[in-house]
């Protein structure tokens, strides 16, 4: 079994290419281009090594923060 490290892309016969998010002895999640993110056991999940590069993400737009209402003393 090949030591898998995180941003890794791999391919998975299902899901197809992805980029590996975490990787533990238990657990393995996977971004994929097409699908979002998976989680699989790490001992069962079958990957290969990709050289497809990840596709550009537009980026996420962070949440509005609401602002406070000053009070005015009188």
């Amino acid at each position: 079994m090949k030591n898998w490290s995180k941003g890794d892309r791999v391919s998975q016969p299902t899901y197809g290419s992805g980029t590996l998010v975490e990787v533990n002895e238990h657990h393995t999640v996977i971004e994929f281009d097409e699908g979002g993110r998976k989680t699989f056991a790490t001992r069962l999940v079958a990957l290969q090594a990709s050289s497809e590069p990840a596709p550009h993400k537009a980026a996420t737009r962070k949440r509005a923060v609401k602002k406070k209402k000053v009070e005015t003393e009188k």
